[in-house]
This record gives structure tokens, sequence and C-alpha cells, in this order.
């Protein structure tokens, strides 16, 4: 797997803030981007989105407009899931660079650092997904492994998936291992088991009960 500066992006230079509003209009019907930064004498001062460029007055220059730029950027020194964190959080297509002086080398896109997280063994590597959920108060990440690895499983990554005030939802994809006996341990933990599996021999027994009552009462 690349590193994620591998892939930063310079195939269109950054804006200038003296460039004219028309001739910006003209750069996103031409790149599709939803931000793009903005220099003044070679220094970041923030993005312009392309929603907002087609309210401006297209004779007016993007200094003209200084008060509406986007100020959210990504580190070279970041890793990729904190690249993600910050397109997630500023709903865009693409973060632009600044090193630790504060000099702007370039941009991430999306596409880019999504391809490279299905470079990932996460996603790549064939395996079985379990979503567990569990109080927030007794769910610790320590346990998880511990229940994977006591029945032969090896976690090949997990994450929280969801929270809410009181619990916590954790997806964790495994290979190895037997999956009834993992599901069953979950469940002696007090974990919900809110993944679907065939091998769940808890849940077939419980429909095959279900669907022998179902048909009992309907005769």
């Amino acid at each position: 797997m690349l590193e994620i500066t591998d892939y930063i992006n310079n195939d269109f230079k950054a804006i200038k803030s003296s460039d004219s509003i028309e001739s910006i209009m003209d750069f996103f019907e031409e790149a599709r981007f939803s931000h793009f930064p903005v220099l003044e004498e070679g220094v970041f001062i923030g993005c312009i989105s392309s929603e907002e460029a087609e309210t401006f007055d297209s004779s007016k220059k993007a200094s003209d407009y200084r008060y509406a730029l986007k100020g959210f950027y990504a580190r070279t020194s970041m890793f990729w899931v904190d690249v993600l964190e910050v397109f997630s959080r500023n709903n865009t297509t693409i973060i632009p660079i600044l090193d630790d002086e504060n000099t702007y080398v370039g941009y991430y896109e999306i596409t880019e650092v999504i391809r490279n997280f299905y470079e990932t063994p996460f996603v790549k590597e064939f395996g079985g997904v379990i979503i567990v959920e569990k109080s927030i108060l007794d769910f610790t990440m320590s346990q998880i492994v511990q229940i994977v690895e006591s029945n032969e499983g090896r976690i090949l990554g997990l994450y929280v998936s969801n929270t809410t005030a009181d619990k916590v939802q954790v997806t964790i994809k495994i290979v190895l291992g037997g999956m009834n006996e993992i599901l069953q341990s979950f469940r002696r933990y007090e974990y919900e088991i809110i993944s679907e599996h065939k091998e769940d021999a808890f849940m077939n027994n419980l429909k095959e009960r279900s669907d022998y009552l179902d048909k009992y009462l309907s005769i």
C-alpha cells in the first residue's frame, strides 16, 4: 500500500486571489471539484466553494470574497484516516495540503484516498464481517480482540461504526476461527450481534423453533 503522501496532486494549479470569479467558474466547469485552494502571493488563504462561486459577481476577484473562503486543509504528516476525517467533516472532494512550514504543496482528491483505503487488508483480503453492539460503559476493544483470538480467529481490522448516548457498535473483519464459536462467545459477554450469519447456530435454532411454532399454530 502506498503512503498517503504518494497521492499528493498538482495536476491543476491553485487559484490565485487575483483571479476573476468568471475564470474560477470556468475552472469549476472543467474540473468539477466541490472546492479548490486559493493562494495569495503563494500563501494558502482558504478554499473557494464551486457552489458559492456561482452566486458571486463574475466581474470581481477571489480576493473580494476572502470572507467566504473555507479554512480546511491537511498536513503532509497526517495519516490517511485523519485525511478521510477532513474530507467527511467538510463535505469536500479535495483537500489542500500544507507542510509543517505552512507551505502549500498540492491537494488530495477523495477518489485517490478512497482507492488507498481499498488496498488495505481490511477491504482487500477475504474474511467474515461481524457487527456487535454493547453498552458504552462495558465495551472495550481489548475484550473484542480477546474474544476473537481465543476462538482461533485473526482480526484484519475493526472500527467503531456507530455510537449513541449509551451504546457503541463495532465492525470487525476476521479470518480463520469458527464463526459460530466466535458469535456465541460474544453473546456470553453480553454483546448483541447486529450482523446476520448463516453459521449462527443460535439464530438458526431460534428460527427452526419459530417455524415449528408457526406450523403448529396453523394446524
